[in-house]
This record gives structure tokens, C-alpha cells and sequence, in this order.
């Protein structure tokens, strides 16, 4: 899961786009979330770990359905945590549930992603659906939105 995320990331190489929030990342890991890691000697082994210990853990990411786990994981990489939960909050209230849409990931949410049995591509869906958005409301991101795009549906 973690190694198909590296790489939708970009690998090992290291970029420094002025546009992007993150600021110099390497392996998907931003300088901007991660002060204190030097990003210009990250190995492949450390971003792995970080991975594991700032995002897969945090996120509760194994109480999700196996086939929702890497993209939710996915999402919560590349649009954070809260953002991630507010997506998949969304794409379950349209399948008939009654979450309140506050990103945080509760016992309701999760018994409702169960209960519903949200489909893999609905969440795809809305996810698109939130970059979409945030394009309009940032539109210097929209030269991001067809890789976000390709991301979504690859994942």
C-alpha cells in the first residue's frame, strides 16, 4: 500500500515546486509537514516509516473495508486527514446515511461506511469531486488537477 503511494508520490526524487503547499518533498513526504526531517537525504525506509506512524496509524486506516483502505490511505496523504474523512463523509451521506460532515472519524462514521457498503469508485468519485473544488476556490491548483485525477482513478 505504502510503496504504490511512494511511488503515485513521485518516488525518490525530489521536487521544488513554488506552487505546491508542501514546499520540497521527496517520496511524497513535504517539508512543510515534516519540519524536522531532512528531506534532501530522506531514504525510501524512513519515508516507509513515516508513513506508517504519521499517516496509516493516525488515520485508523485498518477500521476501514479492505478494498477502501489504500484509497482513503491515498487521500489522506495527499489532502489530509480531516479533509480525507470529510470526503468519505460525504460519499456515505449519499448513500442514505446521516453524518455530520466535521472530518472527524468516529464510530459513526465508520459503522456507516460498513452499513452502506460504500463502493471503492463512489469514493473515488467524490474525492474528484473535492479537487474539483478546490481548484475553483484555488485556481493557480488546477495544474495539479489532472494528475490528482489520474491518481484518483489509478488508486
Amino acid at each position: 500500500m505504502v510503496k504504490n503511494i511512494i511511488e503515485r508520490e513521485g518516488g525518490s526524487k525530489i521536487t521544488r515546486d513554488p506552487d505546491d503547499p508542501g514546499g520540497t518533498t521527496r517520496f511524497g513526504i513535504s517539508q512543510r509537514a515534516h519540519k524536522d526531517v531532512d528531506i534532501e537525504n530522506l531514504t525510501y525506509d524512513k519515508a516507509s516509516d513515516i508513513y506508517y506512524e504519521h499517516y496509516y496509524k493516525p488515520a485508523k486506516t485498518r477500521s476501514f473495508p479492505i478494498d477502501l483502505q489504500e484509497i482513503y490511505l491515498d487521500m489522506v496523504v495527499n489532502m489530509g486527514y480531516s479533509r480525507a474523512v470529510k470526503v468519505v463523509q460525504r460519499a456515505v451521506n449519499a448513500k442514505g446515511a446521516d453524518l455530520i460532515v466535521d472530518g472527524k472519524l468516529g464510530p459513526k462514521t465508520l459503522g456507516a461506511v460498513k452499513d452502506k457498503n460504500l463502493e471503492p469508485e463512489r469514493l473515488t468519485a467524490y474525492r474528484v469531486v473535492y479537487y474539483v473544488e478546490l481548484c475553483k476556490k484555488r485556481p493557480s491548483m488546477w495544474k495539479y488537477y489532472f494528475g490528482w485525477y489520474r491518481r484518483s482513478t489509478e488508486v
